[in-house]
């Protein structure tokens, strides 16, 4: 088939619409089809669409229905679609997936703000990750990564306020990588560099580099007020990195209702805490790496082909 992949313009191509938009396009690739990925729909034929974001590309999916009325189109639903603008503004949100054949979700509980009536359009397609070649956390200190870019919804400097919390002599050392949003954000991570000795923000980097401070960490924090199922889970569960995540869907979506590591929204002493446990208490550390293993197969990249498969198959 011809398949049009739209996703939102970024500030970076390391986005995670446009990160999810190039490895889908890699799949649709592998499994024969021609894809052709822009930020708009020009006109062009097309057997079908896949759209990420519903509020940004609801001008291309209604362009594309236009043109195509019979051709499908798929529609990937953001953490900002179901988590803001679902509220914030339906109408464009709304449109697209009600214009959409099949929504794709990134977390488990996506459902429960979905409309009723647009449910039974719903399919869960965890994203998947490579892991890296070989773990080898850090010795020199108790190593934690925060992975995403900086801006309001990520919440971004929860575990460097937390590691302020923690005793004189602990080890802990927060790293975070990822592209400021805005000035505010970078001049915040600079401020908060020269006056925290235990966090260090090192911008945004190569995936690769990305691999490279998972391998070497201990645990990784991702602290989002929401999500709509972050990519960065799936990376550390299958390099085998404990993560700490704050307890809302997105989160609980991928990790399960019964992981052991959620702290609050927004609860900086219930993080710190928790980083004290990855420092201090082994068999929580152990229960963290088996609650992780347990859900490493979810994220294996085959699984994710397969569900693509499947789905290209039933529509």
């Amino acid at each position: 088939m011809k398949i049009v992949l739209i996703t939102p313009r970024g500030p970076s191509s390391r986005t995670g619409n446009q990160v999810a938009a190039s490895r889908w396009a890699g799949i649709l690739r592998k499994l024969g089809h021609r894809v052709h990925v822009d930020f708009d729909y020009d006109g062009r034929p097309a057997d079908m669409m896949v759209a990420v974001h519903a509020w940004r590309s609801a001008d291309a999916i209604g362009r594309f229905k236009t043109c195509h009325p019979q051709q499908p189109v798929i529609l990937q639903l953001s953490g900002t679609d179901i988590y803001e603008y679902l509220d914030s503004d339906p109408v464009p949100t709304l449109r697209s997936m009600e214009l959409a054949d099949r929504l794709v979700a990134l977390n488990d509980l996506a459902w429960r703000v979905v409309p009723k009536r647009l449910r039974s359009r719903l399919l869960f397609i965890p994203q998947s990750a490579v892991p890296p070649a070989k773990r080898t956390p850090s010795k020199r200190t108790v190593l934690v990564s925060v992975i995403g870019h900086l801006r309001d919804v990520k919440d971004p400097l929860r575990a460097a306020e937390a590691v302020r919390l923690l005793p004189a002599d602990s080890h802990v050392r927060i790293e975070q990588v990822g592209r400021a949003y805005s000035e505010d954000w970078a001049e915040r991570a600079r401020a908060e560099m020269a006056s925290n000795p235990r966090y260090a923000w090192r911008g945004d980097v190569p995936a690769a580099s990305v691999r490279r401070l998972l391998a070497r960490s201990h645990a990784m924090v991702i602290s989002s007020i929401n999500e709509g199922g972050a990519n960065v889970i799936s990376e550390a569960a299958v390099a085998g990195v404990p993560i700490l995540a704050s307890r809302m869907d997105g989160n609980v979506g991928l990790l399960g209702a019964d992981y052991p590591g959620y702290f609050p929204v927004g609860d900086t002493p219930a993080l710190a805490a928790l980083l004290g446990r990855i420092e201090h208490d082994r068999p929580f550390v152990r229960q963290l790496g088996k609650a992780i293993a347990a859900r490493a197969a979810m994220f294996r990249p085959r699984r994710e082909l397969e569900a693509w498969r499947q789905l290209l198959n039933d529509l």
